[in-house]
């Protein structure tokens, strides 16, 4: 097979023809590979709590085996972790979205295969996680090795990688739609015709292989309704607002989890553990957080629950989504945003009925709205996920109603928190993914490898004749520092003007007296990419160089010019990455 691509790559010129022929390929293999995801995971569910939907199931056993089977995986998931497979931690969109912005769509197959297997038993065993992101992950990784196959240049292996994960959003959802704008939105960052193509192709392969299976399923069935009246359009962006403050809180709770892992220097052999047994432990009270969810999020839907219990679950699926997130259990965020989506808007309708009875239309209503705009909010994703939801429901009358909640809970999350969950995980591991690539690149740089020791130096007693001696030979600034070398100041040629020109029974000058501080200051460790944007701020060819913040000695100089040649380095690196020539 690989043989023949190359033939039909070597007899073709249009790089379009080529990849739509691909896109099939992948459309292909990631819907199986997402179809096969879910048998894993059933399978799974199955040997640890039984056959059937899962909190009915979870609710009929002791509590012994609810808090231990999660405890179990979680500990199973850390051993593999950290001890069996290529990766520290469970692998998701965010690493997808890593790999096309800086690794030329390159993923690596080892990593892949041990994520699905990871993210299946987060999901079995019930942690309080999503499948969407590892299907997409698996989706991904199945186009990156196709593309390695054929040592494809990067801009192919992004469009692939792009194919990839329409695939299997389209497999995962039956929504080809929306896999074609998630993976344009999220993944490959762009709507260019050279990517829209094939991505399209392999959305509707990845449809018709999982209606094929399936059938032509809809995700959730509601019955009939209407929004009673566009007097509640100000309701609508009310809950856009409320889901928005729903999404910071979970996200902030996944973020705090995490970083008390980090200050308590919990071992990540334990984290899942210690996460599983926590999420135990609010199953015992509340079986419908295990695993995720849709079973919750319809029975909400259908007006399931009294007012107090969907609070009660949102507060307790949050939680549980939390620990295991921020404990890299595994699983993806998507499903539990929509369960917390759901039971927030359902809770968001009954409140206001009491107060606007004769204005509020039926609570699935504001339940699938909560359901997109804490979903939309989560991810960063609003137009990909209003897509989504539309084609889980297949409800064009709630579109116009969901493009308000969506866009005003995306936009408050946005602006108050300033990441989605996917952009915090990169940010964790030091990536800034809004930036270009030189950029990324500089910033794994380091301003102490541009570093100049020569320069000049003196103690603030200098006299300012040896100032003179020394700007004679070069009229770089001098640096003016205390006995301990800390940097004072600095003196550059035009601040000897006044001195020099003074009567001659002026007091004596020194460096200190015509010191100045610096307009810039760096530190050794500064990366280069911030080093070059103050640089172009201050516009200062020469830049003092301190140890560090703590201890402010000169350690030597760095030029402008250095850091512009750095920078346009960077810029022939990320075109070469971009061309698949590095």
């Amino acid at each position: 097979m690989t043989t023949f691509l190359r033939k039909v790559l070597a007899l073709h010129r249009s790089e379009q023809i080529v990849l739509g022929a691909l896109a099939v390929v992948v459309g292909v293999s990631a819907s199986i590979g997402a179809i096969l995801f879910r048998y894993a995971i059933q399978g799974i569910q199955r040997v640890a709590f039984g056959d059937g939907a899962l909190a009915d199931v979870a609710a009929a056993l002791p509590a012994w085996q609810i808090v231990a089977v999660p405890a179990l995986g979680g500990l199973t998931i850390g051993f593999l972790c950290t001890r069996v497979l290529p990766m520290p931690q469970p692998q998701g969109v965010a690493q997808v979205i890593e790999a096309s912005a800086l690794h030329g769509g390159r993923l690596r197959g080892r990593a892949g295969a041990g994520a699905a297997l990871v993210n299946a038993l987060a999901i079995g065993v019930g942690g309080s996680v999503g499948r969407e992101g590892p299907i997409v992950h698996l989706g991904a990784t199945l186009a990156s090795a196709l593309a390695r196959r054929l040592s494809l240049p990067a801009r192919s292996t992004r469009t692939l990688l792009g194919c990839g994960v329409a695939a299997a959003v389209a497999a995962a959802f039956n929504a080809p739609i929306a896999g074609v704008f998630f993976a344009l939105e999220v993944v490959v960052g762009h709507y260019a015709l050279t990517a829209f193509s094939p991505v399209v192709i392999a959305s509707v392969v990845g449809t018709i292989i999982a209606r094929l299976h399936y059938g032509n399923v809809i995700g959730f069935d509601l019955p009939a309704h209407d929004v009673i009246s566009f007097l509640e359009v100000p309701a609508f962006v009310i809950l856009g607002l409320v889901c928005g403050a729903a999404a910071i809180a979970l996200l902030k709770t996944i973020a705090l989890v995490d970083a008390l892992h980090e200050r308590l220097d919990v071992p990540p052999l334990l984290r899942p553990a210690l996460a599983g047994l926590a999420v135990g432990g609010i199953a015992v009270a509340f079986p419908e957080v295990l695993g995720i969810g849709y079973e919750t999020t319809a029975r909400a839907l259908h007006d399931g629950f009294a007012l107090h219990v969907l609070v009660a679950l949102a507060l307790a699926k949050g939680l549980a989504t939390a620990l295991c997130l921020g404990s890299r259990f595994g699983g993806g965020i998507f499903s539990p945003a929509l369960v917390i989506g759901a039971l927030v808007g359902v809770s968001f309708d009954k409140v206001a009925e009491l107060a606007f009875p004769a204005f509020s239309s039926v609570g699935l209503v504001y339940g699938v709205l909560g359901m997109g705009a804490v979903a939309g909010a989560v991810l960063g994703a609003p137009i990909s996920t209003i897509l989504i939801i539309f084609e889980l429901t297949q409800d064009y009358e709630l579109a116009f109603a969901l493009m308000v909640s969506v866009s005003v809970a995306t936009l408050f999350t946005m602006q108050a928190h300033g990441h989605s969950f996917f952009t915090w995980q990169l940010a964790r591991s030091g990536i800034n993914i809004r930036r270009s690539l030189e950029l990324n690149l500089l910033e794994r740089r380091s301003v102490a490898e541009l570093l100049r020791t020569e320069h000049h130096a003196v103690p603030i007693d200098a006299p300012l004749q040896e100032l003179k001696e020394r700007f004679l030979s070069s009229h770089v600034p001098i640096y003016v520092c205390d006995d301990a070398g800390h940097l004072i100041g600095e003196v550059k040629v035009e601040d000897l003007a006044d001195a020099a020109f003074a009567a001659g029974d002026a007091p004596a000058v020194t460096a200190g007296d015509l010191a100045r501080s610096p307009e810039l200051v760096l530190h050794a460790d500064d990366d280069l990419e911030a080093a070059w944007r103050r640089s172009r701020v201050h516009d200062e060819e020469h830049i003092p160089v301190v140890k560090s913040a703590a201890d402010p000695m000169v350690v030597g100089e760095v030029r402008q010019r250095d850091l512009a040649l750095a920078h346009h380095s960077a810029l022939i690196e990320a075109r070469a990455r971009e061309r698949g020539e590095a």
